[in-house]
């Protein structure tokens, strides 16, 4: 967008902000439906509290609203539905592709969506049904069914006369997708090629049948690998015979990924992606607190590991002062690998074959890590303390819990979702709970035995 045109945006907004505030609706009516775009009034919806998005919803042209519905977060969007019946549902996703309204009916009750698939054509709607019978993060869920196939054995020539039968061609069209008689995926034909080509030239001897079928059942974050290593616009999607099911387009991948960066992210705090910004305080504090509470039983646990050294620490007042820095470095090692480790999963470079290598190098940093900063802590508290002693117990509980930190960052993500657990959800609290055990564990066990 133009710089020139994301200032007159920002002003229309910075302009339904003030009218609102001055309570002139008929401005902001005139604003929002005369020329902002879908995606700046979702914005503007999503920047509003509470009680001023719904009277901004209110105040949006029915044509436009099933636009707008399409770039809000899943939280909001399922607020304004709840409000809507069946007719409503209809009206506005009457242009929706197919994949889209499919998300969107996955967000209603079953009531209405059995009153929405009742009102449409058997052909949409049998279209409709099989797009819902596949997982919402699978190719499948991802897919539309809006696509042009065409026959092997038919020359451009027809091709281009068929093509000019349609009103207008599926978005993000970059390819035809060559089918047999059984349905069967062959190929694509790229309409570049096909634009160039000589009109007696056949599809067969210009289509591509290097580019493979995305299997139904892949993941959403396989597809989204696929998408950005061969640079696709496009891509077919295949049942595991062979057969044509639908496409995926590039639009869709993007989502997927901002909506895995913005998880990634924000389950590392314990948020949901999809959390609404200005929900009331009462919903926002229900959905913390239960991870404060998960956290506060592992404080709970380091609290007790330290307890055990009580009498350690009433003696050697030092201790006390220097444990903090054995378990923040150590956490701070171990969430170094965990990131990169989660990372490397989600981008499919890190698998079972390159694992055990990475668990050496991480190892090896960790201890290498330990070993310098350690001589750094050893001098810094020997000077402070007056007390050799203490040098060479933070130095060891160092290198040891930077080691341990470095395995366990590497290891966590493999093993939780081994079990179906989200590492990024998950990984820093425990994380966290294995670096301070490990940490004071090991300075205050070693003192102990010191000081004995």
């Amino acid at each position: 967008m133009p710089n020139t045109e994301k200032n007159l945006t920002k002003a229309r907004i910075r302009s339904i902000v003030e009218a609102l505030d001055s309570g002139s609706l008929q401005q902001v009516t005139r604003i929002l439906n005369g020329g902002l775009a879908p995606s700046d009034i979702a914005h503007l919806l999503e920047s509003s509290p509470p009680k001023e998005r719904k009277l901004l919803w209110q105040l949006i042209d029915d044509e436009l609203e099933g636009e707008v519905l399409q770039y809000l977060g899943d939280e909001i969007r399922s607020d304004f539905l709840r409000e809507m019946n069946a007719q409503e549902v209809i009206e506005i996703s009457e242009d929706y592709e197919m994949d889209d309204l499919a998300d969107l009916l996955q967000q209603l009750p079953e009531s209405v969506i059995n009153e929405v698939l009742d009102a449409m054509d058997s052909q949409d709607r049998q279209r409709l049904v099989e797009v819902l019978s596949y997982s919402e993060d699978s190719a499948g869920g991802l897919m539309t069914t809006d696509m042009v196939t065409v026959r092997p054995e038919i020359t451009i020539d027809v091709v281009l006369r068929y093509l000019r039968r349609h009103k207008a061609l599926p978005s993000m069209t970059d390819n035809l997708i060559v089918v047999n008689r059984k349905d069967e995926y062959i190929g694509v034909l790229p309409l570049t090629s096909m634009l160039v080509a000589s009109p007696n030239t056949t599809v067969r001897e210009i289509m591509r049948t290097d580019v493979e079928g995305i299997p139904v059942n892949l993941t959403d974050k396989e597809v989204s690998i696929i998408f950005e290593r061969q640079d696709l616009v496009s891509a077919p999607v295949t049942s595991p015979e062979g057969y044509l099911l639908g496409r995926i387009t590039i639009d869709d991948v993007v989502d997927v990924m901002q909506e895995d960066a913005e998880h990634e992210i924000l389950s590392r705090a314990g948020l949901d992606e999809e959390e609404d910004m200005f929900a009331p305080f009462l919903k926002t504090a229900k959905s913390r607190a239960v991870w404060l509470g998960v956290n506060l039983l592992t404080a709970f646990l380091a609290s007790a590991v330290i307890g055990m050294f009580e009498a350690t620490i009433e003696k050697v007042v030092a201790l006390a002062v220097l444990m903090p820095i054995v378990a923040s470095m150590g956490g701070i090692a171990g969430s170094q690998a965990l990131t990169l480790v989660i990372r490397g999963m989600a981008t499919g470079k890190v698998g079972a074959n390159n694992l055990g290598w990475l668990i050496k190098r991480e190892f090896l940093v960790g201890a290498f890590n330990g070993i310098l900063w350690a001589l750094v802590v050893a001098t810094t508290a020997v000077v402070w303390f007056n007390d050799l002693t203490i040098g060479y117990l933070i130095a060891a509980a160092m290198v040891i819990n930077l080691s341990v930190a470095a395995i366990s960052g590497t290891l966590l993500p493999v093993v939780l979702e081994r079990m179906k657990i989200d590492p990024a959800l998950a990984g820093g609290v425990i994380l966290t709970t294995i670096t301070d055990v490990v940490g004071f564990l090991s300075f205050l066990g070693l003192a102990t035995l010191a000081y004995a």
